[in-house]
């Protein structure tokens, strides 16, 4: 049986708003999160999570899986607490800018509720619709930079996971709709209730919105057509080594300054921020063993837990100790 929080605050009116060619996830993160909490919390039910639409019915969603939702006309915009505009692909984004009820509707949701924002590329939606003018963004890292040429009164965030500007919350790609909804629960909830969802959903709990949307090894992998691919496999291979910028460039050939320029144009990351992600990413997988702290950093070249402690703190919002106890 699951044991719940003794709390109970009065019911919030979660709005996802979408339409079709939407990307499943963005729906199904987010509403897991919410809906997780009333399982969690004893009393009135937190949140009650509805799927809105233009004309309501059946979503073909991106992953061929049809979501039901209610109509606009159904749904009072004026009773909304917080409205989420969900990512779609590119003809699903077309169609809802140009549908002038759901401009109206969201209009006056956002106007009314407590928390607004989006889910992917959601934001290129609000933005559209003149929404996010003097505001700070995130959206999927793929389109910030289209989206920044193409709506230049708004301030694109190219790298967070996810962006609180006031009572706008706007999350990046995909699975980013839950570290965000997370954050949401954790703020109205308090952070047992978040951590317990977090637990139940097997995610990182309150992963930092200013995180970087790649991991290090992602970053690898994008670089394999990079002149630096023979660089970075050994650099992953030897993370104990002297992985210092002047190191690195010696060892391809350069001057420490053309290397500088020329890696971090390749790889969108300074040779420095890279190596530090490739050695976070390597702790995270350590601390799931029962490796001790000190053996942790030796492994992955920090001298000593101390060092350790204050880039893992500073990246993932947590000590590793913590993190160990959490996902280990």
């Amino acid at each position: 049986m699951t044991k719940k929080c003794q709390i109970a605050p009065m019911t919030k009116r979660i709005a996802l708003f979408a339409s079709h060619g939407v990307q499943a996830l963005d729906i199904t993160g987010p509403s897991s999160v919410f809906t997780s909490a009333n399982r969690i919390v004893t009393g009135t039910a937190p949140y009650s999570v509805e799927l809105v639409s233009p004309s309501g019915g059946l979503l073909e969603t991106l992953s061929g899986v049809s979501l039901d939702s209610a109509s606009i006309g159904d749904t009072p915009p004026e009773a909304i607490d917080t409205i989420l505009v969900m990512g779609h692909d590119t003809r699903g984004i077309e169609a809802l800018v140009a549908e002038d009820r759901a401009q109206k509707w969201v209009t006056q949701a956002v106007g009314g509720a407590r928390r607004w924002g989006s889910v992917c590329l959601g934001a290129f939606v609000l933005a559209s619709w003149g929404l996010l003018v003097n505001r700070t963004a995130a959206t999927h890292w793929a389109a910030a930079e289209d989206m920044a040429k193409r709506f230049p009164d708004t301030s694109i965030d190219p790298e967070s996971i996810f962006v609180v500007d006031d009572e706008l919350w706007t999350s990046a790609g995909v699975t980013a709709g839950i570290d965000m909804s997370l954050a949401m629960v954790e703020a109205d909830l308090g952070t047992e209730v978040a951590t317990r969802i977090a637990r139940h959903l097997v995610v990182y709990l309150r992963r930092p919105g200013s995180q970087s949307q790649f991991s290090g090894v992602l970053k690898a992998q994008f670089a394999n057509a990079s002149p630096y691919r023979d660089l970075i496999e050994w650099a992953e291979k030897n993370l104990n080594d002297d992985l210092s910028v002047g190191a690195l460039a010696m060892r391809v050939g350069q001057s420490t300054r053309t290397f500088q320029r020329h890696f971090t144009a390749q790889i969108g990351r300074t040779p420095a921020a890279f190596v530090e992600d490739l050695r976070l990413e390597r702790a995270r997988a350590y601390l799931a063993s029962d490796l001790a702290l000190h053996a942790v950093a030796r492994e992955i070249g920090y001298p000593n837990t101390n060092r350790l402690n204050v880039a893992f703190q500073r990246r993932f919002g947590v000590s590793p100790s913590v993190w160990r106890t959490m996902h280990g």
